[in-house]
């Protein structure tokens, strides 16, 4: 659990650290940035994979596949779903829609817990619990306050829950999975890399520009599969609740790139990070009970080569 509690936070500050990176993309518009992002990201996401041992999967579906056909056009719905939300990750910050996009990931977590605990019959702990009554207080002050939620918000909480939840039933909920759902992607991210104005003369006229995308795809491999790789790791109550960090991250980003928060959003905001909080206390309680657990293992292992000798 520990192993995915770390991917899921590497992942979380990778996406703050994307919001920032949009700023170096010059005049590339949200579709073509886009485009390359998905171009970029699959050589080195495969690299990923091979370090991480996970590369095994794409063959296993590409299996699959064969015997059963019908994987394929589910394949295509679930990498609609994920190129979808990798699109809106970039317009949001780009369009000045950046805090609507995190508040999704905000209530993010929340779905999924929900879908844990009706699909997958999950529990949730006592710091859990307090996490989610912190959470459901600031989303629940969101909804008061403004009577209705942002597309871009809905999209992201009930758009990537049923990726996660899809992904799951037809088993590819790994990075083989993800990495099929990149490579279906690949036709549409170069059509998209052609619109706008001299789509590739921007690439002559500044030469750094190759080594922004090429950035652009090393952060996004390493902050997508870490996040999928937690996906796999923790029970998806607990993969939901960290989740929070990212939004979190990403509405600091977006108020640094020029978006503000008003003085009646800050009952959204400040209890959605005491959720977080709430869990980094859970984690390092965990941390401290598995250390005197040790602690506990090796005083018992010695005093049982003492009676022995």
């Amino acid at each position: 659990m520990f192993k995915g509690v770390v991917l899921s936070i590497l992942a979380s500050v990778t996406f703050g650290v994307l919001y920032f990176y949009t700023k170096l993309l010059g005049d590339l518009d949200s579709q073509q940035t886009f485009g390359w992002r998905i171009i970029a990201t699959l050589p080195f996401l495969t690299v990923f994979m091979f370090f991480s041992g996970d590369f095994a999967y794409v063959k296993n579906i590409y299996q699959r596949m064969v015997k059963q056909p019908s994987l394929f056009i589910l394949l295509i719905i679930t990498s609609a779903l994920t190129c979808f939300q990798l699109w809106l990750f970039l317009w949001g910050p780009m369009n000045g829609r950046g805090l609507q996009v995190s508040l999704g990931y905000f209530l993010l977590p929340l779905v999924l817990v929900l879908a844990g605990s009706i699909f997958y019959k999950e529990k949730l702990s006592k710091f859990q619990m307090v996490a989610v009554a912190f959470a459901v207080m600031g989303v629940g002050h969101e909804l008061w306050r403004l009577g209705s939620i942002a597309w871009e918000t809905i999209c992201v909480a009930l758009g990537y829950s049923l990726y996660f939840l899809i992904r799951k039933a037809i088993k590819t909920d790994n990075l083989g999975g993800f990495w099929w759902d990149i490579l279906i992607c690949i036709p549409v991210a170069i059509y998209f890399t052609q619109m706008g104005v001299n789509a590739y003369g921007q690439f002559i006229e500044t030469p750094d520009l190759f080594l922004v995308v090429t950035g652009l795809g090393a952060f996004s491999a390493i902050g997508l599969g870490s996040y999928i790789l937690a996906s796999r790791y923790l029970p998806m109550v607990l993969f939901g609740l960290l989740s929070y960090l990212e939004p979190v991250l990403l509405a600091l980003a977006s108020l640094a790139l020029g978006e503000s928060i008003s003085a009646d959003e800050w009952l959204t905001y400040i209890p959605i990070w005491c959720a977080v909080g709430v869990l980094v206390l859970e984690g390092t309680w965990h941390i401290y009970q598995q250390g005197n657990k040790r602690k506990n293992l090796e005083l018992n292992i010695r005093e049982f080569d003492k009676r022995k000798h």
